[in-house]
């Protein structure tokens, strides 16, 4: 079922981009701006993971470091049947965690000293199996795709803000009308932000998909859902101060503070749903 909603919101944006460049000035319009958005994408997609563990001050780590949490990673990679990801602690009292990497080839997880205090092993257990299903589920290409479109729109609507503003003048002098002007800028301010929204939505399904898939691979649907819980409350007494809203996505619970009309902007489920959903699969066992 998530699989086939990412599926219609990817086609949604794509369907955005193109009515997008249309607007701009037909094929040629829409092609520029979506190749520009491609190198901008291509870059992230290959050196992302570097730049993002760098930016938190991620540590690598080997079994000698901290043998339970490398033993424990170890384990449910086998158990998912992937490679063995790189493993990185980040020196942050936040509770948290995330995985990157291109493919399951070139993964990593990463957690916060704060989450490794505050979780029991089986607790732990349940969020380092749902960061593998993110490497199992190819979630950082699906990202990426997502992004790739969402950047290319925001791009094509900057143009058509620039283009309606020095072509306005003309409009009027030539007859044109400003019917095409207000519609090209509210087209514009409006396109953008939907997909904004449909790419936090493409991001939210990600995350239930994640939740089912890694209670699957660890095989306890309920040591997630008190690891999230335990995590909702730590995070929110303890916001990471050093997160971006542009990696905000990554982790497994929201490192930034907001409510209210903020979530219809949040990269994250509502936390009871996860948790209601957890509750469920440990009822159907």
């Amino acid at each position: 079922m998530q699989r086939l909603k990412t599926t219609f919101l990817l086609a949604l944006l794509t369907v955005l981009m193109v009515t997008m460049g249309q607007a701009l000035g037909g094929r040629s319009g829409m092609m520029m701006a979506f190749v520009l958005a491609l190198g901008m994408n291509f870059f992230s997609y290959w050196f992302s993971d570097k730049i993002v563990l760098s930016m938190y001050g991620a540590q690598e780590i080997g079994p000698q470091d901290h043998p339970m949490f490398y033993n424990l990673v170890s384990n449910l990679a086998a158990r998912a049947g992937l490679p063995m990801p790189k493993v990185y602690i980040i020196p942050s009292d936040s509770p948290n965690a995330f995985a990157t990497g291109r493919n399951p080839e070139h993964a990593a997880v990463a957690a916060t000293e704060g989450i490794l205090r505050i979780l029991s092993p089986e607790e732990l257990e349940g969020v380092m199996a749902h960061e593998l299903a993110h490497v199992q589920n190819r979630d950082i290409l699906v990202g990426t795709i997502a992004a790739t479109f969402a950047g290319a729109i925001s791009m094509i609507g900057n143009m058509l803000q620039w283009g309606a503003m020095f072509a306005g003048g003309r409009d009027d002098e030539e007859g044109g009308g400003i019917g095409g002007l207000v519609g090209s800028l509210a087209m514009a301010i409006i396109a953008p932000i939907a997909a904004m929204l449909i790419q936090m939505a493409v991001s939210r399904s990600r995350e239930y998909l994640a939740d089912a898939t890694g209670a699957e691979i660890c095989g306890r649907p309920l040591a997630l859902a008190s690891a999230l819980r335990k995590l909702h409350m730590g995070s929110q007494a303890l916001p990471m101060q050093e997160a971006r809203p542009a990696t905000a996505h990554m982790f497994i619970v929201n490192p930034l503070t907001g409510g209210g009309v903020m979530q219809l902007f949040s990269t994250h489920p509502p936390m009871e749903d996860r948790i209601a959903r957890l509750e469920q699969m440990a009822v159907r066992r």
